[in-house]
C-alpha cells in the first residue's frame, strides 16, 4: 500500500493565560512575557521519535485557516491540560479540527484533555467523573474486547507501564452512554470503530521524555510502549497525503523554527516551547 514517508503532524498548543500544548494551544499557568502559547516538548519529541515532523496549532484563529492548515497536515494530536473542554479556545480548536476529521476521514489521536474533550465532541455531553488516580503509575489492562487496530501484537504485562495524571471517564459512564459505545471500544484507551481517531487517557510520551516525578515508569518495557504508540500514531499519518502547497509556508511552520526552555526545576515538564 502506497505511504506517505514525510508525515507532518499538528499538535494543538496551549495558551497561556494568568488565569490557568500541529499540538493544539490551551490556557496554562505562569505566562512568559510576549509568549502567549506553549507546548510541552515531550509531545514532540514522542513524534519526531517515529518519523514525523511536527507544526504547532494556534489557538483563536479563523475557521479558513484552520481548513488550510487541516489540508496541509497528517494528523493533529491534543495533548493533555487543564481548561474547559467547553469554552476555552482549545476546546473550539478541536471541535473544528474533530468535524474537519470525521468528514475527511483523516488521522486523529488523543491524550489526556483531548480524550476528555473528544468524548465531550463524540456525545455532547459532559461525562466526566473524579476518581483518585491522578499521579500514579498503573498497568495497561485489556478488556475483552481484543478486535483493536491500535494494539494487534501488543504484549500484555502486569507491570506498571503508563502513567496517569487524571482519571475523568470511568468504565460505567462509558455503558451508560450508546453514542460512546456506538463510536469508541474500550474506555482509558479508546479508538472509534469507523474512523482513524484514537484516545488515551494516559500519558504515552512521558515515559520516555519526562523525568520530573518520581512514579513515571522509565523500565525497558514502559520506553518500548511509547515507542510503540509514536509508531503507531506516526504509521496511521502516513496513510494520509495532505501537503502544504508551499514550501517555503511548510518551513516556516515547522516547529524546528523554535527552540524548547529547560523547565524541569519549576515544571511538570523537562522543556516547553513558547510561542
Amino acid at each position: 500500500r502506497k505511504s506517505n514517508d514525510e508525515p507532518i503532524i499538528g499538535e494543538l498548543l496551549h495558551h497561556m493565560t494568568k488565569k490557568l500544548q500541529c499540538v493544539l494551544a490551551q490556557e496554562v499557568y505562569s505566562p512568559r512575557p510576549q509568549n502567549a502559547s506553549s507546548i510541552a516538548a515531550s509531545n514532540v519529541k514522542f513524534l519526531e521519535s517515529a518519523g514525523a515532523r511536527v507544526v504547532h496549532v494556534m489557538i483563536n484563529r479563523t475557521l479558513e485557516e484552520y481548513k488550510t492548515l487541516f489540508n496541509s497536515i497528517n494528523g493533529i494530536i491534543y495533548p493533555g491540560g487543564g481548561v474547559s473542554i467547553l469554552t476555552s479556545g482549545y476546546a473550539n480548536a478541536a471541535r473544528i479540527f474533530y468535524e474537519l476529521a470525521i468528514e475527511a476521514n483523516s488521522r486523529g489521536d488523543l491524550t489526556c484533555l483531548g480524550f476528555e474533550e473528544l468524548k465531550y465532541l463524540t456525545s455532547g455531553k459532559m461525562l466526566l467523573s473524579h476518581t483518585n488516580t491522578s499521579g500514579v503509575a498503573l498497568p495497561l489492562v485489556f478488556t475483552n474486547i481484543i478486535e483493536s487496530r491500535m494494539f494487534k501484537g501488543f504484549y500484555v504485562s502486569s507491570v506498571a507501564l503508563i502513567v496517569n495524571y487524571s482519571c475523568n471517564i470511568v468504565i460505567q459512564i462509558y455503558n451508560s452512554n450508546a453514542d460512546l459505545r456506538k463510536f469508541y471500544k474500550s474506555v482509558s484507551t479508546m479508538e472509534a470503530c469507523g474512523f482513524p481517531i484514537y484516545g488515551t487517557q494516559w500519558h504515552p510520551e512521558k515515559n520516555t521524555f519526562e523525568w520530573t516525578k518520581p512514579y513515571i515508569p522509565h523500565s525497558p518495557l514502559a520506553v518500548k510502549v511509547t515507542f510503540f504508540m509514536a509508531d503507531f500514531f506516526v504509521n496511521e499519518a502516513r496513510k494520509n497525503f495532505h501537503k502544504f502547497e508551499d514550501e517555503e509556508v511548510e518551513k516556516r511552520a515547522l516547529i524546528y523554527n523554535y527552540n524548547p526552555v529547560y523547565t524541569g526545576i519549576k515544571s511538570v515538564f523537562e522543556q516547553i516551547y513558547y510561542f
